[in-house]
């Protein structure tokens, strides 16, 4: 009988999402862990059977660590945030677009769907522009003037490619490299990427993977994972500094999803399989859900038998 209810609650976010893009990110910690990916896969390849184009997008900071310590290549950070030499740019290109890119894609197809993987170079999806110098302040306390480097602040999404992969139907796996001026090759930040691309392609939800059960109202306390906020609410819990590290950026683009149209963006624990499923196909969901104003949040799909 459980299994009845739970088939029957599913029933009418099956018909709202059937046809409707998600936009998915997965970061490099999540993707390291083969039984992470694998369960990120599994979900991923049932939301694509469901009829639901799927778009995932891959970071791959622990990799480029790996292949840069691996090759002999020094990595300079300054106020937590990676300087990208050119040499660190070639090893992404090899390690993100060569073998991070083709894990996804073989442990999709493992899980019986077709995925095809693309960057954001490839038949000219990202457009960026080298980050200007600026100036931080560093751990010390000390103000330092920093150029990052092959860093790239995205201006333009021209998502043909995607939809053409879209189409076959595949899932488009994005590495988030981007073409800049001159023919150079740029490193975009990968929720960034994704909140762009679910702006471009009119995506019905931005879902971002972590390693945290959802946004945390305190930091330190894993129990105190938000069900739904709004960008106020978001404001308010930055402002008393609630929100770190690597939840930064994640605020930040879903910040810039929802206000640029995507009508829902959701964190969501990517260490556990199904959990995603959960969080799109159940009332009580998994993770947090976010919308631009609580006033105005998209009415939940109602049941129609």
């Amino acid at each position: 009988m459980e299994r009845t209810l739970a088939l029957l609650d599913a029933i009418p976010y099956l018909r709202a999402y059937a046809g409707q893009t998600f936009v998915v990110k997965a970061g490099g910690e999540l993707l390291a862990e083969p039984r992470w990916r694998d369960g990120i896969a599994r979900d991923l390849a049932v939301l694509h059977r469901l009829g639901i184009l799927v778009v995932l997008v891959h970071g791959g900071g622990p990799q480029l660590d790996a292949a840069a310590s691996r090759l002999g290549i020094e990595t300079q950070r300054v106020a937590g945030r990676r300087v990208t030499s050119q040499a660190l740019i070639d090893a992404a290109i090899m390690e993100w677009r060569g073998t991070l890119s083709t894990a996804c894609v073989t442990a999709l197809t493992r899980m019986g769907e077709p995925a095809v993987g693309l960057s954001g170079v490839d038949g000219g999806l990202l457009q960026g522009s080298k980050r200007p110098p600026t100036v931080l302040t560093d751990d010390g306390g000390h103000r330092v003037h920093v150029d990052f480097g092959l860093v790239g602040d995205l201006q333009e999404v021209q998502p043909v490619a995607v939809r053409s992969v879209l189409q076959i139907p595949a899932i488009p796996v994005v590495t988030p490299l981007a073409a800049g001026p001159e023919g150079t090759v740029l490193n975009v930040n990968a929720d960034t990427v994704a909140a762009a691309l679910a702006v471009a392609l009119g995506a019905a939800k931005l879902v971002l993977l972590t390693r945290a059960p959802g946004i945390l109202e305190d930091p330190e306390d894993a129990t105190s994972s938000l069900h739904w906020t709004d960008l106020e609410e978001l404001a308010e819990l930055e402002q008393k500094g609630a929100i770190k590290g690597g939840m930064r950026p994640k605020v930040a683009a879903i910040r810039r999803a929802l206000g640029a149209g995507v009508p829902r963006a959701h964190v969501v624990d990517g260490r556990r399989a199904g959990a995603l499923l959960e969080e799109v196909f159940t009332t009580d969901g998994s993770g947090t859900l976010v919308v631009a104003h609580a006033q105005t949040a998209p009415a939940e799909p109602q049941v129609a038998l």
